[in-house]
C-alpha cells in the first residue's frame, strides 16, 4: 500500500512507496532535507511529524530519544510511513543548488586503473546520463556482498554519461577491498545518485582555495575541472597532500592544467617522502603548506577541504587562525555507520 507524504513548510506531497523512508522519497523528488549519517544515528534529519502515523525503523534512542519521539519528532533516513502523512522540516535555500532528484543507474566499467598502492580508479559508462553538481557522490551497490558504500565523483559534469570514482583500500574493508581485488572492465555495477550538499558556491564570486589528502582529491579534481570548464577567472590554489611520491596521482594532469589556466595554482605536498629523493615541490602537511603560502592570512577565500578527519581538523584550525571563518569554510559530509557512531562534525564548528 502506498501512502502520501506532505512536506511543509513547502506544500508539496509526495507519493510514497511501500517501505521507502521519508528521506529516500524527498531526495528522489529533488527536495533536500538536511541529513549525514544515513544510519539513524546522528539526528541532522529529524523532522516533526504534524499529522499521520510512522514507523521509525531503526531510529538510535540516543539520536531520538523517547520524550522527542512522544513529541512527534521523527528521524527521516530511517522513518516509514504507516498512513498518509505530513511533516514540517528544515528546508536548505542555498542560491547554488540545483536540487537535483536521486534516481537508479547501471553502470558499465569501461576502465580500472591502479593510481597508487592504495587508490584505484573506476571509470563508469552509465546506461543515461547523470547530472550532478561536481563534488557530489553516488552509493555504489556491491550486489555481490549485499552491501552499498559512497563514493565521491572524481570526473566533471561536463561528461555525464561517464564518470569517475578513485577508491581507497580501507584494511579489512569489505567493499573496498572487493573492488581492488575482483571488479573487472566489462562489469556491470548498480548505484544511485547524485547526493550531497557538498558544490563551489559560485555565486559568492570569491577565490577558491581546494586543501586535500589521499583519495580526498576526488571532489577537487571534480570542481576544479568544472570551474575551469565553465571559464572561472577567480583566482583557484588546490593543496595536495599525499604521503609519498608513490601516493601522488594525477599529477602530471594537475600540472598541465594549472599550464594552461594562469588563475589556477597547484600545490602538492608530500609528508613523509624520504628526504634523499629527487622531489623537488613542498614537504609537510597540507595545513602548513597552505599557512606558508597564503602567508597566514586567508581572508576573502572559499576554502573547501577533503580528505581524512585528521587532515580535516588541522586545516580547519590553520584556516580560523588565518582569519577565515566557518561561514567561508566547507567540508565533504558522508558518512558510514561506524563514522556516525563516533564524531559527526568537527568541535570546531558549531553548524557542521
Amino acid at each position: 500500500m502506498s501512502y502520501q507524504l506532505t512536506i511543509e513548510p513547502l506544500g508539496h506531497t509526495l507519493d510514497i512507496e511501500d517501505g521507502q523512508t521519508i528521506l529516500d522519497a524527498a531526495l528522489r523528488a529533488g527536495i533536500y532535507l538536511p541529513h549525514a549519517c544515513c544510519h539513524g544515528l546522528c539526528a541532522t534529519c529529524k523532522v516533526q511529524v504534524l499529522d499521520g502515523e510512522i514507523d521509525h525503523g531503526e531510529a538510535s534512542t540516543f539520536a531520538l530519544m523517547d520524550f522527542e519521539r512522544e513529541e512527534g519528532k521523527a528521524l527521516a533516513c530511517c522513518c516509514r510511513l504507516e498512513s498518509d502523512v505530513v511533516i514540517e522540516a528544515e528546508i536548505d535555500q542555498d542560491p547554488d543548488a540545483r536540487n537535483l532528484p536521486v534516481a537508479d543507474f547501471v553502470g558499465h566499467v569501461i576502465r580500472v586503473e591502479r593510481l597508487t598502492p592504495s587508490i584505484r580508479g573506476i571509470w563508469l559508462q552509465l546506461d543515461r546520463p547523470m547530472a550532478f553538481q561536481a563534488g557530489q557522490y553516488v552509493n555504489l551497490e556491491i550486489e555481490a556482498l549485499g552491501q552499498t558504500r559512497a563514493f565521491s565523483i572524481a570526473s566533471a559534469p561536463q561528461t555525464p554519461e561517464v564518470i569517475e570514482l578513485n577508491v581507497r583500500i580501507v584494511p579489512g574493508g569489505q567493499v573496498t577491498g572487493w573492488l581492488h581485488q575482483h571488479l573487472q572492465v566489462g562489469d556491470t555495477l548498480r548505484l544511485t545518485g547524485p547526493y550531497g550538499r557538498f558544490f563551489v558556491k559560485k555565486s559568492a564570486g570569491k577565490p577558491l582555495i581546494f586543501m586535500a589528502g589521499g583519495s580526498g582529491l576526488s571532489s577537487p579534481k571534480s570542481m576544479i575541472a568544472d570551474l575551469l570548464a565553465e571559464g572561472c577567472t577567480l583566482p583557484i590554489t588546490l593543496i595536495n597532500g599525499q604521503r609519498n611520491g608513490e601516493e601522488l596521482y594525477d599529477h602530471a594532469d594537475l600540472q598541465a592544467l594549472a599550464e594552461q589556466h594562469a588563475n589556477f595554482t597547484y600545490l602538492p605536498a608530500l609528508s613523509h617522502e624520504p628526504a634523499d629523493s629527487s622531489w623537488s615541490g613542498a614537504r609537510g602537511l597540507v595545513h602548513d603548506v597552505a599557512k606558508v603560502h597564503f602567508s597566514n592570512d586567508f581572508r576573502g577565500h572559499k576554502a573547501y577541504l577533503c580528505g581524512p578527519p585528521a587532515m580535516i581538523e588541522a586545516c580547519i584550525s590553520t584556516l580560523m587562525q588565518g582569519r577565515l571563518f566557518e561561514r567561508d569554510i566547507y567540508m565533504e559530509k558522508f558518512f558510514s555507520a561506524a563514522d556516525a557512531a563516533q564524531q559527526l562534525k568537527s568541535p570546531l564548528f558549531r553548524s557542521i
